[in-house]
Parts: structure tokens; sequence; C-alpha cells
């Protein structure tokens, strides 16, 4: 098997979900050659487990201050570039087209023809899952942005339809984490303003991740560069995560046993859904505003919550290899089943008479 993985490169959650399953891919002995799009390459870091990988401009959004900035996401959007690239590249030497919410593969083999599984968080979408409603044209761009054939979602809980749990990179870590430690990424905040929060909670010692502020030690504060290995090490030993309501970090703090705090970026549905989810399932704190008062309560009020989810990018590997003997919901059925009850939340997948059937075919 042959594979093109098409991954969409703004933030770093859909690029964490990559690299397990690059690994994965590796281990299986499975062929796989990488595209990144969505900003610019300087901005990338960490990225030797995908060979020789390229880029494409693609399409993102812009932030200012922790909101979308819509008429900014407009202008930066090149439709010519993205026509252009779509067109010239050929998918047809590939037995399966993987795209994690990445464009110009997903749009590029639905030109040609070739089979393309839409795999990662945006596609858990297609089903009526807990979200925000508003804003129809977000909701519109959600669903089309990058199409597929076959859509394999993954979320925090299945919400009784067949979407897997989440795909990260932490089975076999052993934490002991400080409970004064505070690991914070915000990066479409202002980072001079949650300086100011942060120096305001004295109490507690906080590790910020960020590309605008020297790194160093700013009083209770130490701000740090972006970087896997220095970001893992933080995470590893702070108890408590202050992030915005992305998918893939909350999904590893949710793994660790951390407290959480969920910021959503202002205008982004996928990250005010992400909020609401979090709050129907009781796995995190959340809050569309920070200040310091917020992160006080927050430190001083919240609790650890842990849910052991299983090597899922193992399974779905596993899955593509099994020539089309496994239905997406046996897939997702037996990825539930070894997820344990946990914080009064009850993972037991429905039973076939309660969810729609579907199969993936290359």
């Amino acid at each position: 098997m042959k594979i093109l993985y098409g991954v969409q490169g703004t933030g770093n959650g859909h690029i964490s979900r990559a690299r397990s399953m690059a690994a994965e891919f590796k281990l299986a002995g499975i062929e796989v050659d990488f595209i990144f799009s969505g900003r610019s390459k300087s901005d990338y870091f960490d990225m030797e487990i995908f060979g020789n990988y390229r880029f494409f401009k693609g399409l993102s959004f812009v932030s200012k201050n922790g909101q979308l900035d819509f008429i900014s996401t407009c202008r930066k959007a090149n439709l010519f570039t993205l026509f252009k690239d779509v067109r010239e590249l050929n998918t047809r030497g590939y037995d399966l087209v993987i795209t994690d919410f990445e464009p110009v593969v997903a749009w590029a083999a639905k030109r040609q023809g070739t089979p393309c599984l839409g795999f990662g968080h945006q596609y858990a979408f297609s089903h009526n899952i807990p979200r925000y409603t508003g804003k129809r044209l977000s909701q519109w761009i959600l669903s089309n942005f990058a199409p597929a054939t076959t859509r394999l979602g993954a979320h925090w809980h299945h919400f009784g339809y067949p979407i897997l749990p989440p795909i990260i990179d932490s089975h076999e870590k052993k934490t002991n984490p400080d409970d004064k430690s505070v690991l914070v990424y915000l990066p479409f905040e202002n980072s001079e303003e949650v300086m100011e929060w942060l120096e305001e909670v004295p109490n507690y010692d906080f590790r910020l991740h960020c590309k605008d502020i020297d790194p160093g030690v700013y009083g209770n504060v130490e701000v740090f560069p972006f970087s896997l290995n220095e970001f893992q090490k933080n995470l590893s030993e702070c108890e408590s995560v202050l992030c915005n309501a992305g998918f893939e970090l909350n999904s590893e703090a949710l793994q660790l046993g951390r407290r959480i705090l969920a910021k959503p970026m202002q205008g982004q549905i996928e990250q005010l859904s992400n909020m609401i989810a979090l709050d129907t399932l009781g796995l995190a704190h959340t809050s569309e505003h920070l200040n310091s008062q917020v992160i006080q309560y927050w430190l001083d009020s919240s609790r650890v919550v842990q849910v052991s989810y299983p090597n899922v990018a193992r399974a779905v590997v596993a899955w593509l290899q099994a020539d089309n003997n496994i239905t997406i919901e046996d897939l997702c059925a037996d990825l539930w089943a070894q997820t344990p009850n946990s914080a009064g939340i009850d993972f037991t997948f429905p039973s076939d008479t309660q969810i729609t059937t579907g199969h993936f075919a290359v």
C-alpha cells in the first residue's frame, strides 16, 4: 500500500496526530508521502519523522488577540495558488489519500477520483455531536474545506456515532507532575497580555510556550520557545494545563491526567464546539474570556481528570491493512471497549442497531 497523507499545518495539533500515525506506518512497513500546508515553511519544527515531506501554501486562518480575524483571513487566502497546486498534484500513483483537514490533497484526490479518507477531529462534525450552532458560513467551511470519500472523525466521546477516540502519542509515559506548575500554551492570544495575567497569580509557577517573547525567567513565569522535546518535558512535569480549546493538546492532557482550563478562539467554530463538548462531558474547566481572576479560580477549585484512551494510531493502521474485513463501526467499538469508564463517563459504544453503518474501500 502506498499512501499520500496531507496534514493541515495551522497550529500543532494536526502535526502531533500525524507524528503518531507516521511512527505506526513506519512500524507496519507502509510507504507514506507527507504533505503539509497552512503556514510558512520556517514555522515548522521537529519534522524529521516525516522524511522527505513537501509543503504547499494551502489555506489557513489569521487570529488577533484570541479572536479569528475574518477579514485578514480572506486577504491571506490565495485561491489562485490553491487551484494551481490542486491541478498539479498527482494522486493517481497512490492507493489511498489521507487528509487531516488538508485541502490540497483532498481536492486533488476528488478531482482525480482517488479514494480519500478524511481522518481527524474535524470529521467528527459530520455527525450530530455537541457543537456551536452559530455562523452558518463557518459551518459550511468546516463541512467542505477538505472533502473526502470516507470520513473517520475522532473526539473525546463517540456520542453514539462511529467516531474514534483521540489519536495521541503518550501511552507509555509515566509522570509525577508538580501541583504548583502550570503549562501555558495560548498561541492565538496576545502573549504580553497573557504574561500580565500569569504574573498576577504569584502562588503558581507558569511555563509559557510562545514565539514572540524572548525565552527566560520573568518572576513566576518561565518562557520557552516552540520545541517538541521541551514542550513534552513541561507537559510531563506540570499538573495543570492552560490552553486554547484545540483538540490535540487537550486530548494529551486528559490522557496524562491534568487539570485543564481551555479558552476557545473567538469566532473559530471548532474551538467553540470543543468548549461545549468539554463542558458537556465534564472533562475540563472552560472560559470564553481569560484574566488573572479566572485563572486563579480555576487553579483553586478545579480537579484532575484522566481518561486512558487506547493506541488509536496503531489500530487505524491495522484497519487500513485489513483489506475491508473490518467496518468503521467495529473499529470504533473495539477502541471504545478499551477505554475504561472514567470520571463518571460511560464510553460504552452503542449497538449496531443504534448507528448508521459505514464501510471503507480502497
